[in-house]
């Protein structure tokens, strides 16, 4: 297989996909590309027909979206065990998962991935609105999982929300005391932390995703 991954710092769908290969130690030849480069295009126009990142490619298969590349990869690879095994709360988390997916458009455009950044923003109401919504399924999922991943084991729920765990590090979002013990757990995992340790390599710089100012 290979993933097609943008700059590391800047690129949360990227992070969202690689994530499953990380946590299942899964053999992937990964390929990075510049952001919005000419080179970025030059790559994936023949690859895949948004020309975004990621992308999949897998023997004759190409998947060309975050989420279903998580998908893919679950069934092809995992006979399913990345999702919760209880299909009510498989349900729950494909529903929370969706949320990320296709919502919190407020936050994801005031407050972009910049891991080596430390930023301040005015947020909007509906960025707050976002943020508090993150924090009570955070919280909610973190009384029926103390200590544990939103669902107990590691899954692709917790894949689609791992960037907004950088997120609110990087701008200083305060947050209830479940929800910030989960950030921290994200924060800590092993797979994080070497998509930060690759990504505090890179020095290219996205202005599109330089939001507010530093402190």
């Amino acid at each position: 297989m290979q993933l097609f991954i943008g700059n590391q710092n800047y690129s949360s769908w990227s992070l969202r996909a690689w994530l499953i290969f990380s946590q299942y130690n899964l053999e992937v030849e990964v390929t990075k590309l510049k952001l919005f480069t000419k080179g970025f295009y030059n790559v994936l126009e023949d690859i895949t027909p948004t020309a975004k990142v990621p992308t999949l490619v897998d023997s004759n298969v190409t998947v060309w979206d975050s989420l279903a590349i998580l998908e893919y990869v679950n069934e092809q690879y995992l006979q399913g065990q990345a999702w919760p095994n209880n299909a009510a709360e498989r349900a729950k988390a494909r529903a929370i998962a969706a949320e990320m997916h296709s919502g919190f458009f407020d936050l994801r455009n005031e407050l972009p991935m910049n891991i080596r950044a430390r930023r301040k923003v005015e947020l909007s109401d509906g960025a707050l609105k976002d943020i508090a919504r993150i924090d009570a399924i955070w919280s909610e999922q973190a009384e029926q999982f103390p200590q544990g991943w939103l669902f107990g084991e590691w899954s692709i729920v917790d894949a689609m929300y791992a960037p907004v765990a950088l997120r609110f590090k990087t701008y200083g979002i305060e947050l209830s005391e479940d929800a910030k013990a989960y950030q921290q757990k994200v924060l800590a995992s092993t797979s994080l932390q070497q998509w930060l340790e690759e990504a505090s390599k890179e020095t290219d710089i996205v202005e599109e995703d330089e939001a507010g100012e530093a402190f």
